[in-house]
């Protein structure tokens, strides 16, 4: 079966799952259930023939602009827009940048799950939106700090608790810059990280200087060493992870190396829990 024909059949199927009503078109002398082929295509605004010609797979290849009409017409989730864009096109839709506040209740109860490992979600512009005690207690409390200000460049470059632990600051600023560009720019958000840019440029010579080097780097997976100021040296495993398959979320986990180090986060949190009562 050719990519045109499994293009039609896809869009068929999505077409067949839409309640007219729900679109304002009446379900009367319907011979199949979901939505007209012209009201596709009067949603997408494109010509109803040129529509048909794709659901029977003969309309050759759409552009990049009419399966992205098509897909908002559909009502496609992300995960369905990618598959349209793959059957039509042959490869993924381009990143868009989708500004993120929050995380659902599963996915927190993911992060405490596995404390005391220190784990966070972060987006594309590296704005953190979730975390775990583990990382209140061992890089900063990101909830007593403004929304705008839970940043991780703004930690590396502004707060000076964080060179304080970090044993070779400059080495680190400089991989944390190079992994932001690549996931800024990966999640098409480079307009929006703009703004965050200027400021550090502003209120930060290294980071301007580090900024002007355009250089960037892979995450990968490491070894991450810090001198935490309780409980002295520390090492972590430090991975990074898609959040249910999306370019805009990561999550970030700092696994301890040695037991002994897990039982000292432990205890922190436990104690820190006692002291925020």
């Amino acid at each position: 079966m050719g990519s045109e024909t499994l293009l039609g059949s896809y869009l068929k199927d999505r077409r067949a799952k839409l309640d007219p009503a729900a679109f304002g078109f009446s379900r009367a002398r319907r011979r199949t259930p979901g939505l007209r082929r012209e009201e596709v295509a009067q949603r997408a605004n494109i010509s109803a023939t040129w529509y048909t010609w794709l659901e029977q797979g003969r309309g050759g290849a759409p552009s990049a602009d009419v399966l992205d009409r098509i897909a908002r017409a559909l009502l496609l989730t992300d995960v369905e827009r990618e598959h349209l864009f793959l059957l039509g096109l042959g490869h993924p839709p381009e990143a868009r940048y989708r500004k993120d506040e929050g995380v659902t209740p599963r996915l927190q109860r993911v992060l405490d799950a596995l404390e005391p490992s220190p784990a966070l979600i972060r987006t594309a512009t590296w704005d953190v939106i979730a975390w775990n005690r583990a990382v209140a207690v061992m890089m900063t409390d990101y909830g007593a700090l403004p929304p705008e200000q839970r940043n991780i460049l703004r930690f590396i470059f502004l707060d000076p608790r964080a060179r304080a632990v970090q044993y070779d600051w400059e080495s680190v600023a400089r991989f944390v810059l190079g992994a932001f560009r690549i996931d800024a720019a990966r999640a098409g958000a480079s307009a929006q990280v703009e703004p965050l840019v200027e400021e550090l440029c502003r209120l930060s010579p290294e980071f301007a200087a580090m900024w002007r080097d355009n250089d960037v780097r892979s995450h990968g997976e490491a070894v991450k060493h810090i001198r935490h100021p309780v409980l002295g040296p520390l090492a972590f495993e430090y991975s990074v992870f898609a959040v249910d398959g999306r370019s805009d979320l990561s999550m970030v986990i700092y696994n301890p190396l040695m037991p002994a180090d897990a039982e000292k986060i432990r205890s922190l949190i436990e104690e820190w829990e006692i002291v925020s009562a």
